[in-house]
């Protein structure tokens, strides 16, 4: 079994690449592959975060009268049907799982305590921070990398329907190419969208690595995990 070169990960999971074309909000089966490769870490003595984004349910108020606060909590309960739905996953597959939210929902989930979330981690169970940060006007790459930071991992893991970072939008340019790394200052100063602009200050500000990676192939969980060179990383350095 290769050894992993991170101990502690948060896998920020994209709700849209949870989903196909013929399910209307979760595609379990698919769910189940990408929970094998988080139980293949996990079994490697990797503690696992998860956070998971809400696009299969809920995109917002984008092309609505809804009022954005409104939208957005919403958008945090979309993230609790998907954690839940991602427990269920995980606790079939034999792991130990517990949904966290930094709102009050007990029926359903765990109150987020920063410390009881590294305990569980250490005990070797997942942990799934659902709620989003639990405020308004901030997205759930946001909410990752925050929650990240808070319980010290390694890198923050974005599991994303694209691929990489490009030097152009390969949809529009064929001449496009994957960067291997890019710093910080390249995505705010180019305005990318791969990964949210707050999101990105905030992992700027506290040294907080970001991996992009396509979650296409759920394999590739376990590949980043392990050391590979997928996708994109985000830090502080040389850009190429």
């Amino acid at each position: 079994m290769p050894t992993p070169v991170y101990r502690r990960v948060l896998l920020k999971l994209s709700g849209e690449a949870l989903k196909n074309e013929a399910s209307s909000i979760l595609d379990f089966s698919y769910m189940d592959t990408v929970v094998e490769q988080i139980k293949y870490c996990v079994d490697s003595g990797v503690q696992v975060a998860i956070v998971i984004g809400a696009g299969n349910i809920w995109r917002g108020a984008r092309g609505t009268d809804v009022n954005r606060t409104r939208a957005d909590h919403m958008g945090m309960l979309a993230t609790v049907i998907n954690s839940i739905g991602m427990k269920d996953a995980l606790v079939r597959a034999g792991l130990d799982a517990h949904v966290m939210t930094p709102v009050m929902m007990e029926t359903f989930t765990e109150p987020y305590l920063c410390d009881k979330a590294v305990e569980y981690l250490e005990k070797g169970s997942v942990v799934i921070l659902a709620g989003g940060s639990g405020a308004p006007f901030f997205s759930t790459d946001t909410a990752a990398v925050l929650r990240a930071a808070e319980i010290g991992a390694d890198v923050t893991l974005m599991a994303k329907n694209i691929d990489a970072i490009y030097t152009a939008d390969p949809r529009k340019d064929p001449s496009a190419e994957p960067l291997r790394q890019v710093d910080y200052m390249h995505i705010l100063e180019n305005h990318l969208t791969a990964i949210d602009i707050t999101a990105t200050a905030f992992a700027m500000e506290n040294k907080m690595p970001i991996h992009i990676f396509g979650l296409d192939n759920p394999e590739n969980i376990s590949r980043v995990i392990m050391g590979e060179q997928l996708g994109t990383i985000v830090k502080g350095g040389v850009q190429k």
